[in-house]
């Protein structure tokens, strides 16, 4: 009987550690049009993150040149995305008009 309570104790242990540890999180990936070619990765994280829980943001690039083709993604908290939309969609980004929606998904 003491092994086995001993490992119950252990398995509830373990248990109980990764309940702590594992986090839900929901995002939402907005599409961001209209960016200066110059736009930066950071920069849009950061104008984000004033509005919103940015996980990450990525600025779409050509394959060929490597410059930037003026847009890019953001990944938002799912509870903030509707804040970010409506907060950033038309406001001015470095002497440009944001274009701010929900991304769509990709046809394959």
């Amino acid at each position: 009987m003491g092994r086995i309570a001993n490992r119950e104790t252990a398995y509830n242990s373990i248990k109980g550690w990764f309940r702590e540890r594992i986090e839900i999180r929901l995002t939402k990936t907005l599409y961001v049009g209209n960016l200066p070619w110059t736009t930066k990765e950071e920069e849009l994280a950061e104008a984000f993150g004033q509005v919103a829980n940015v996980h990450s943001s990525r600025i779409i690039t050509d394959r060929v040149t490597g410059r930037s083709r003026g847009f890019g993604f953001v990944e938002v908290d799912d509870t903030d995305a509707e804040k970010a939309i409506d907060a950033l969609n038309g406001a001015d980004f470095n002497g440009r008009a944001l274009i701010v929606n929900e991304a769509k998904e990709r046809e394959q």
